[in-house]
């Protein structure tokens, strides 16, 4: 299981030929700004939405999500456009108007012979979701790729592959649920709002606090020598129970009076990452996260918003430290990380992208993003909601994923990638 492939399925997909899908309607051209919010992150996501009604079967699938698509790109027009660089060196939309690629496919399998889908898999999941074959960068890769592989069940699976620039998790939810009311014939409740100017940087730029984000972290454990091992990717399921487990722990010396079930698992999991990666006691660390700054800023973000309205905050400190103090050191860490965010801060996180045009840097770093908040799960193209939905694969391997799980979403799944000997160690460590 090199890859955390399904070795029991080959799965195989045959694809036809992409197509473009243009706005139903004649939209607006030219270049569309993107916020400093938006450059910082433009990474590819890809993600599975799986279908299967009890009702109807998938003849109709591609034909009702191609016509919503077309329908629902007149109010969300950037994403038919093609990303380029500005005048000032930076990611920018030009307004084009051609369209999302679209890709129908089909399969032999059922959907049920996927087997585990809960955990990350590249190799087998990644068939359901279309890539532009030799693409070398962002640049040559549209914002949005669409697929609808139909299983022989009656069921299919959407598999988008969709560019973290031109949304965050809250935006990219709010555009599939729009695109899924449209399939069925719903108006949109919150039609998208387009202006991302308001998320400029001040003139001048005003750097108020250090951003640790962007900081350099020298690999004095050799950590990139463990990633030439075969990577595995495993999801660990944590239900409410212990979820309670691991706040009483941290909590039993006293040092914090309460904590929310991010806090612990984020501390938590980062410590046991440390261990399992076999860091030295010495070795700068960091944790990264991001917040959601729609309510943080002021004026809160307007409703509808679909760029990034998310900032990174951060914590850092010394693997010793980490490892070697209680679980509620490391939460404390946490929370006043999240406490650190708020319009000043965002706002200043902007304008230091503005002066240095630096990136977050990864290494001795963990990254983690939640989706446990975000309703994928509510998705409705006509078939009911989605068996499953999730991510194909970890956008980069310092990154874990909390996604909430089971029947009223009160689980949280943490999906991980490690080295084959670091994995070993985090699965014992999993065990409380």
């Amino acid at each position: 299981m090199a890859d955390g492939s399904n070795d029991a399925l080959k799965l195989t997909v045959k694809q036809g030929e992409p197509t473009l899908v243009p706005p139903a309607e004649e939209t607006k051209k030219g270049l569309y700004f993107l916020s400093n919010l938006d450059q910082n992150i433009a990474v590819i996501v890809r993600t599975i939405y799986c279908f299967k009604s009890d009702v109807k079967g998938n003849e109709d699938a591609v034909e009702v999500i191609k016509n919503a698509l077309s329908k629902i790109l007149v109010h969300y027009y950037p994403i038919a456009g093609r990303l380029t660089i500005s005048s000032k060196g930076k990611l920018i939309v030009d307004c084009t108007g051609e369209g999302a690629v679209f890709v129908e496919a089909e399969t032999d399998c059922e959907i049920a012979e996927l087997g585990d889908i809960t955990k990350p898999d590249p190799v087998t999941l990644g068939k359901l979701v279309y890539e532009i074959p030799g693409a070398q960068n962002i640049l040559q890769m549209p914002p949005v790729t669409a697929q609808v592989t139909k299983f022989k069940c009656g069921g299919f699976v959407l598999g988008l592959c969709t560019n973290h620039c031109m949304f965050d998790g809250i935006g990219a939810m709010k555009f599939v649920n729009s695109w899924g009311a449209t399939a069925r014939g719903l108006a949109l409740d919150v039609p998208p709002f387009l202006d991302r100017s308001i998320l400029e940087a001040r003139i001048p730029p005003k750097i108020e606090f250090p951003h640790h984000e962007f900081d350099d972290i020298e690999d004095v454990s050799n950590t990139s020598k463990l990633y030439e091992e075969e990577m595995l990717y495993r999801s660990f399921c944590f239900d409410p129970e212990k979820i309670d487990q691991l706040k009483e722990k941290a909590m039993e010396d006293g040092v914090i009076a309460k904590c929310t079930a991010f806090q612990v698992l984020s501390a938590f999991v980062w410590r046991a990452r440390c261990q399992a990666l076999r860091m030295v006691p010495d070795q700068q660390i960091k944790l990264l996260f991001a917040a959601d700054g729609r309510s943080r800023f002021e004026p809160p973000i307007p409703e509808g918003y679909f760029g990034n309205a998310i900032v990174l905050t951060n914590s850092v400190c010394t693997a010793g430290e980490i490892m070697e103090n209680q679980l509620s050191f490391a939460v404390r860490l946490v929370q006043e990380a999240v406490k650190m965010v708020d319009d000043s801060y965002m706002r200043s996180a902007i304008d230091y992208f503005e002066v240095t045009r630096a990136r977050p840097s990864l290494t001795a770093t963990l990254l983690i993003t939640t989706w446990s908040r975000l309703s994928f799960h509510t998705t409705d193209f006509g078939w009911g909601v989605p068996i499953f939905s999730g991510p194909v694969a970890l956008p980069e391997k310092e990154v874990i994923l909390f996604l909430s799980h089971g029947n009223e979403r009160k689980n949280i799944n943490v999906l991980v990638g490690l080295p084959a000997s670091s994995m070993k160690i985090f699965e014992e460590l999993m065990q409380i």
